[in-house]
């Protein structure tokens, strides 16, 4: 009898009942309300359910040495989340993300790329306030990315400068993400007069297959040559779009904006979710992340709708206006961005529609905060 009570003891202590804590619990909460987000609201739910499945997956309480925990060496889980540390993922999302981006309305509209621009002063601004917070340079410049609203330029950027802040960066910049509607929208009408609102844009000049054709190549040259460190990024981004633009290689587009895109979310979004486990992520330092991460996006809407009125006050012609409600574009949230800069305008006005408008400053956002990666890494790494 002895020796049985001796057994279901041992068997008590590798249970996760045994090793369960309050941050456990916390965490496998939090997790759960990504899912609910993700599946009850539509809230991004390709990035929210897998990164909730997986901050429940990584809060399981397991006993130490079992060899199967995210932070242990050689586990399957470990293995699988090395793609977020040595920055393996990112570049293949940027493949995806080309092969499904349409750059015709910033073809068409080149000065909107100024917009996409502009918004990048979120990520310099949270820079500056990480640093003012106790931040190592690196590790600000890791955090600043977040105002991109980018999530595998912020992984890709993390890996490289704080590989030890990757889980809370991460998580960061994928739930800003999916509450871009909920952010952005008030900024949008604080920001702007219902006259403004009202601005209605030129359509967008219908693009010619040559011009698509040439200008990924053209833009890749241009800015790997200006900031060579954005080139994993960038290269994957233009590449995918040459893919998709060629017209001879639909098969590799069709996978590259497909089950490649498909799988490395799985992957990404599960790692990111599982990197979340209570002993390392539950600090005073991830508080921090997570505000500077919402004030570097407020900080980008914001930068991207005011720098819009700067420029209407330089074009004369009514006619060539541009609506301030594509500014909040600027943030490389795609199309997300576009579709609140979209439903804004309608509320304005039923017949003024924004969204190809708005997607020039939105894939411009794109490229800025590649750009804006490639900068911080080359001074800070």
């Amino acid at each position: 009898m002895e020796q049985i009570f001796d057994s279901l003891s041992h068997f008590w202590q590798f249970t996760g009942f045994a090793n369960l804590t309050f941050s456990h619990l916390a965490m496998i909460a939090v997790g759960i309300l990504f899912v609910v987000l993700g599946i009850a609201k539509k809230w991004e739910p390709l990035l929210l359910v897998p990164i909730g499945f997986g901050i429940i997956l990584g809060n399981i309480p397991l006993f130490p040495g079992l060899n199967i925990s995210l932070y242990e060496e050689g586990s399957v889980l470990n293995i699988l989340y090395q793609g977020v540390r040595q920055g393996w993922y990112p570049p293949l999302i940027f493949l995806g993300i080309g092969a499904m981006t349409d750059f015709s309305a910033l073809i068409s509209q080149p000065r909107l790329i100024l917009i996409g621009a502009a918004a990048q002063f979120g990520i310099f601004g949270a820079y500056m306030l990480a640093l003012a917070l106790g931040f190592t340079p690196v590790e600000a410049g890791a955090i600043g990315i977040i105002g991109g609203a980018d999530g595998p330029t912020a992984i890709f950027l993390s890996s490289k400068l704080a590989p030890e802040l990757v889980g809370s960066i991460a998580v960061s910049a994928y739930s800003y993400m999916a509450l871009v509607p909920i952010i952005q929208r008030p900024l949008m009408m604080l920001l702007t007069t219902e006259k403004e609102r009202k601005i209605r844009m030129k359509k967008p000049r219908p693009v010619s297959r040559r011009e698509k054709i040439i200008f990924p190549i053209v833009a890749f040259i241009c800015t790997a040559f200006i900031v060579p460190s954005s080139l994993p990024l960038l290269g994957m981004l233009f590449f995918g779009n040459l893919l998709k633009e060629s017209g001879v290689t639909n098969r590799l587009a069709e996978t590259a904006r497909g089950p490649l895109i498909n799988i490395v979310t799985i992957l990404i979004g599960l790692t990111v979710g599982a990197s979340t486990q209570a002993d390392v992520f539950i600090s005073s330092t991830s508080l921090k992340i997570f505000a500077l991460g919402l004030v570097s996006f407020i900080i980008a809407t914001a930068a991207g709708v005011l720098f819009v009125k700067l420029m209407n006050l330089f074009i004369r012609k009514p006619e060539n206006k541009i609506n301030p409600l594509i500014g909040n574009a600027g943030v490389s949230a795609v199309p997300d961005s576009a579709r609140v800069s979209e439903m804004a305008g309608l509320e304005a006005d039923p017949d003024n529609h924004l969204l190809m408008n708005a997607m020039a400053p939105n894939v411009a956002g794109v490229i800025g905060s590649a750009v804006a990666a490639g900068i911080l890494l080359a001074f800070l790494g």
